[in-house]
């Protein structure tokens, strides 16, 4: 325990120094965004009912999205097939939703692989033009196929490359207004993780601590364009970075807490005048590599701006007997960063060789919506090693 309260410490002290930033004056409501952000949309319902924490949390089968190092911790002869669900705005529309597939395998004693393939589509669209006229109609869809290898460096400490090929199909070829032709996004992009899992420190009473830390550093990879002519955006490279501690209460029981930040890896957008000239912060029209160090020191709010970028999620999981699980979590962003804070919970089951998850948004903000709100999501896994059965 006196090794957990200096980092309980220190995870509150950037949690409040973070949060309470002021806004700058001048520089309210400025969201980075980027292209194919269907990328960063918690896909499983263990995270999504724990804050969207998952880089440092215990091995799962969504390990490929979270922190594909976590997969060499799986246990020997695991073959795990998962699928999620995510409906999207289910209140407004019925037809846009998310579907995420993964298998996960272990390799040996040290070494493990997982692929990964998320579908995310729009539903019907009705293109318009100007004038409120009927164009054509369109169904959007975008996909990722993802590709990871995990391998233990020792018995605590592990790393991963992942390799992901993402399609975006926002218009299906079609010509808009101007006679500008439209295509397909593509691009390819790497994830490159760690993942640290302590041993068992004992405390008081027969309990027991155990420290885990993660970091993925994901969608590494080149711009995308939807014209031969057109301005090519950023894709969402996004760092996640935290730790966590299982509390093992007794034999049966154990408590799990985590605290990670998030960061989006892509410029801040400078502030210009009526003639296009940077009065504050620094071009956003850079290379990807460029692009990645640059959003550490570009906000044009100063440091304070640059703190505010950073998502918080918490998340806190009882489980019992690994049979059965509820879980509870927070996100935080910054009202000029998007604003979007909400409260996650759901519960977990494992019967034999199959497991059951389910997630609840609760939104805080009236405002801020999030797509999620206020919707089920569910997800199912298969492990078929024999040995657990």
């Amino acid at each position: 325990m006196k090794r957990f309260l200096p980092l309980l410490g220190l995870y509150l002290a950037v949690y409040f120094a973070i949060a309470q930033q002021p806004r700058p004056q001048g520089f309210d409501r400025r969201v980075v965004t980027t292209s194919v952000p269907f990328l960063i949309i918690s896909p499983d319902s263990r995270s999504g009912a724990m804050g969207d924490v998952g880089v440092s949390t215990t091995v799962d089968p969504y390990a490929m999205y979270w922190n594909p190092a976590k997969l060499a911790f799986l246990d020997d002869d695991d073959q795990i097939l998962s699928i999620s669900y995510n409906p999207l705005l289910s209140r407004l529309v019925p037809d846009i939703n998310m579907t995420y597939v993964t298998y996960n395998q272990k390799i040996n004693n040290n070494q493990a692989f997982g692929i990964g393939f998320r579908y995310f589509t729009l539903g019907e669209i009705q293109f318009t033009d100007e004038n409120n006229q009927n164009l054509f109609l369109a169904e959007p869809n975008e996909f990722a196929i993802d590709a990871g290898y995990s391998l233990k460096f020792s018995e605590n400490l592990s790393g991963a490359i992942a390799l992901r090929y993402i399609y975006s199909n926002l218009t299906q070829g079609q010509q808009l207004v101007g006679g500008i032709q439209t295509q397909a996004g593509q691009a390819f992009a790497a994830d490159i993780s760690a993942y640290y899992i302590g041993n068992e420190i004992p405390l008081e009473g027969g309990q027991t601590g155990k420290f885990t830390a993660g970091l993925n550093i994901s969608n590494i990879g080149n711009k995308i364009r939807y014209t031969e002519t057109g301005r090519a955006d950023f894709i969402p490279t996004n760092m996640r970075l935290g730790g966590g501690f299982i509390w093992g209460l007794d034999q049966y029981n154990q408590l799990r807490f985590h605290l990670e930040l998030n960061k989006l890896l892509v410029p801040t957008p400078p502030v210009r005048d009526i003639n296009d000239s940077i009065l504050a912060g620094k071009d956003d029209d850079v290379n990807v590599i460029r692009g990645i160090f640059q959003s550490f020191n570009d906000a044009p709010g100063g440091f304070t701006e640059e703190l505010q970028e950073f998502l918080i999620n918490t998340g806190v999981e009882f489980l019992y007997d690994n049979t059965f699980a509820i879980r509870g979590g927070y996100q935080y962003e910054h009202e000029t960063k998007g604003g979007r804070k909400y409260f996650t919970v759901g519960f977990g089951l494992r019967y034999s060789m199959l497991s059951f998850d389910f997630s609840y948004l609760i939104p805080q903000s009236a405002i801020v919506r999030s797509p999620l709100e206020n919707t089920l999501r569910f997800s199912l896994a298969f492990n078929f090693n024999s040995k657990k059965r």
